[in-house]
């Protein structure tokens, strides 16, 4: 079965979820309980109480309501993804964000290997930002100034 952003489905051994992002090769990005999870088709069922998916964007989770505007949202979760995946969801996200007005963003790439974080601040160096860094208190977390 395929699935859509917005749908509730049910991810096995995790529970009840809504899917944010299709992806290639029959896998979603799913939000489970406050966490996002790329699975598979298979690992996916459809909820018993499935809605139509909302006509607004969904609202990040924990993210302080004085920070959201237009219902953009102010960071992007990059884990999972190919350098190529993340450069393009980056420039996806920094559009949205630009346009909803925001003056700083967080693009969270993780710590581990490097790719991911290289590809996103070489892709910050080309796109309309006033500057980029990296998170103080977290390294695999870079913060836009837009």
């Amino acid at each position: 079965m395929a699935f859509r952003a917005g749908d509730d489905v049910h991810v096995a051994a995790f529970g009840k979820g809504v899917v944010r992002e299709v992806r290639n090769g029959d896998r979603y990005l799913v939000e489970v309980k406050g966490r996002s999870m790329v699975v598979g088709a298979a690992q996916l069922t459809a909820s018993p109480d499935r809605r139509q998916p909302a006509a607004a964007p969904a609202e990040p989770v924990g993210v302080p309501e004085t920070l959201q505007r237009s219902g953009a949202a102010v960071s992007i979760d990059l884990h999972g993804r190919t350098a190529a995946e993340a450069v393009d969801a980056l420039d996806a996200f920094i559009d949205d964000a630009i346009r909803a007005g925001h003056a700083d963003v967080s693009v969270i790439h993780g710590r581990s290997g490097g790719r991911v974080k290289a590809a996103v601040h070489r892709r910050l160096k080309q796109l309309p930002v006033r500057g980029f860094r990296l998170h103080p208190s977290n390294p695999g977390v870079t913060t836009v100034t837009l």
